[in-house]
């Protein structure tokens, strides 16, 4: 889990910053490395109107050459520009550098619609470790965890979702801002379908754009049926790179056995 500072506007200084937790991970014999939502521009940014890549591009490139060199996966979030229009993309980059799969925020805040387009699809992918969904940040909110559902449904044996929780700027530890935001609904897929669900946020003040003036907090998040395993610090300040341990179990379920799984969870 690379908890991020994030900076708008500055893409090579937030990839550099990504490549030294992504190396820091590697010695720490990590498989798999998350990173936030939108890294390279920053969430909202004015800058994704202009600077935003393709993917395959620029900032895709630098993230598949250093999986490759390292050997190590990697899930993370990219301004994607299409033609004319942007979307909030991830991908997710095997061993070898390979983009194995790009996935497009569906559910999009009112305040991004002037940057990104909504994505129009859910997948699960085959990977070594299991079958893996990806997701993004608010695609988690409890009104649209359906998305989460779906996944799940699809086959996923592990959730992975870069974010960018922001909150007010006197928002301090104390008042606990996350548990029902975001620890509860990623619980709640966690528990049903027995399955680890990893959500990485980025860190920093937000600078320009609709939400300017607030900050990105950390508590990045990896649970599982049983809680939390692992959650990153509460710092608006520096990057965090913290190690979950994650259990991959068979697929127990499918097709309308997990309406049987639904009715048995809410009895």
């Amino acid at each position: 889990m690379a908890q991020l500072l994030v900076e708008g506007g500055e893409p090579d200084r937030n990839l550099e910053r990504a490549a030294k937790l992504v190396r820091q991970a590697k010695a720490e014999n990590c498989d798999l490395v998350l990173l936030p939502e939108t890294l390279d521009l920053a969430w909202t940014h004015p800058s994704a109107l202009a600077e935003s890549e393709p993917i395959p591009g620029r900032f895709s490139d630098f993230f598949c050459q250093l999986a490759a060199e390292l050997d190590i996966w990697l899930c993370l979030g990219l301004t994607e520009k299409k033609g004319d229009k942007r979307h909030n993309a991830a991908v997710l980059i095997n061993g070898k550098g390979e983009i194995i799969h790009l996935y497009r925020k569906i559910n999009l805040l009112e305040v991004e619609f002037p940057f990104y387009e909504p994505g129009r699809l859910l997948s699960v992918v085959e990977t070594p470790f299991g079958n893996i969904g990806i997701n993004i940040c608010a695609d988690n909110y409890i009104h649209s965890i359906h998305n989460a559902h779906m996944l799940a449904r699809m086959g996923a044996q592990l959730i992975l979702s870069p974010s960018s929780w922001t909150v007010d700027h006197f928002i301090t530890e104390e008042m606990d801002p996350y548990r029902d935001k975001w620890i509860k609904p990623l619980q709640s897929i966690a528990e049903l379908y027995d399955i680890p669900f990893v959500s990485v946020t980025s860190v920093g003040y937000i600078v320009g754009g609709p939400y300017e003036g607030k900050k990105m907090i950390g508590c990045s998040l990896a649970v599982d049926r049983s809680g939390i395993i692992a959650q990153g610090e509460f710092n608006e300040f520096a990057g965090d790179l913290k190690i979950a341990e994650v259990v991959i179990r068979p697929q127990q379920w499918k097709g309308t056995q997990f309406d049987d799984l639904e009715k048995g969870h809410k009895q």
